[in-house]
């Protein structure tokens, strides 16, 4: 067997009978689900290697399509595997793949054009959050330095139509949506905590004013999807998990620089409507499946930003446990049920395997699961 295997296979095994696990759901046992004392940190090394292992093109810098030979390049994923990879170097206190960060630098903007600069704000600023978290582990400027060039470019999306916010593209400058300006939020604040720009707190603060004000429904915390897309001013009202967690990431990022409750108070509903939502969850207490393609990458970000919530220090007792619960739940199902081990690749519901291909997308939102999963145990709350 290949050492990839071994790794996904001992993940499982590791502990196996060593202590009573209390499930806060019981899985159907008709369907042949058997239940063992899951090895969140092997799980999650296992799962990360997989991802490399399948999907990266050392030669030219970045990941492919999917695990059969697709080379095509897509530029926003390429920011979500490399965040992949900093989750477990994080995670374990290691540079383990500190090779493929300066690859993944100089491969990536060669795929896209000779820079990091978009026709998309919004897969602009995915890369720039990833390369500043790259700065934060590796200390070399030339992520830094590529991060603030890139937010320079964003800032100029902001214009007056429907009364500011940072447009989606920059040939549709009037249709504002939620993937082009939370993630901005998160970007600007994060540049304010590491370098002190009080402009960058201003640009925080004024696109959440504007997100929160526009496409934020006050009485239930459900975040909607963009708003003027056919120039009448129309608020689109599709459910994405996507949305919902990087409003919640805004809203941390936020509450975290300033301690104002009403950010934390934001997070948590929104939080606790994407968890009781028949849009946006299973009756089976598992986020919806959103495909392949692009929205396979919709509930790993969710999670990204649902688990920074659950490890704030100021999140209420009660609603952590509830948090960490269907956490649990997600991330049981995925291991236990919609994951091919033998060739480590992830299901788009998290309770369905894939057969023998699985869109990079979809693979990064699986190994976002575990590898939160895996912080969650590190953290001693799983």
């Amino acid at each position: 067997m290949k050492k990839y295997y071994i790794a996904f296979a001992m993940a499982g095994l590791l502990g196996m009978g060593a202590c009573k696990k209390n499930y806060d759901y019981d899985f159907s046992t008709s369907d042949g689900v058997v239940k063992y004392a899951i090895n969140w940190q092997a799980a999650a090394d296992s799962s990360t290697d997989f991802l490399v292992k399948n999907y990266w093109n050392s030669a030219a810098g970045y990941f492919y399509k999917d695990n059969s030979g697709d080379n095509t390049f897509n530029y926003w994923p390429q920011a979500h595997a490399l965040d992949v990879m900093l989750d477990a170097d994080v995670r374990n206190g290691t540079k383990k793949y500190g090779a493929e960060y300066d690859q993944w630098f100089t491969g990536v903007p060669a795929k896209n054009g000779g820079s990091f600069l978009n026709h998309f704000y919004d897969d602009m600023e995915w890369n720039a959050l990833a390369l500043l978290r790259a700065f934060d582990v590796t200390g070399d400027t030339k992520f830094k330095d590529a991060a603030a060039t890139v937010w320079t470019d964003i800032k100029g999306g902001w214009n007056t139509v429907q009364d500011g916010g940072i447009a989606w593209n920059k040939s549709e400058t009037g249709y504002k949506n939620t993937p082009a300006n939370a993630p901005a939020c998160i970007l600007a604040a994060r540049l304010y905590t590491r370098f002190n720009n009080a402009d960058d707190l201003n640009w925080a603060k004024n696109i959440y004013g504007w997100l929160k004000g526009h496409l934020y429904d006050e009485g239930s915390g459900f975040v909607y999807d963009g708003m003027n897309k056919n120039g009448d001013g129309a608020v689109d009202m599709n459910a994405f998990t996507y949305n919902q967690g990087i409003f919640i990431g805004s809203a941390l990022e936020l509450y975290g620089i300033t301690k104002d409750p009403a950010y934390l108070n934001d997070a948590i509903k929104t939080a606790d409507n994407t968890l009781n939502s028949a849009s946006l969850t299973t009756s089976d207490r598992l986020l919806k499946d959103e495909g392949q393609g692009d929205g396979g990458l919709f509930k790993g970000i969710f999670i990204r930003y649902f688990t920074q919530l659950l490890l704030n220090k100021d999140l209420p007792d009660d609603t952590r446990k509830r948090y960490l619960s269907f956490l649990k739940l997600n991330a049981e199902t995925l291991w236990y049920q919609g994951t091919n081990k033998t060739l480590g690749l992830f299901g788009s519901y998290w309770k369905t395997p894939p057969g023998t291909t699985a869109d990079l997308t979809t693979e990064e939102s699986g190994c976002m699961l575990i590898e939160a999963a895996g912080l969650l145990n590190k953290n001693k709350q799983l």
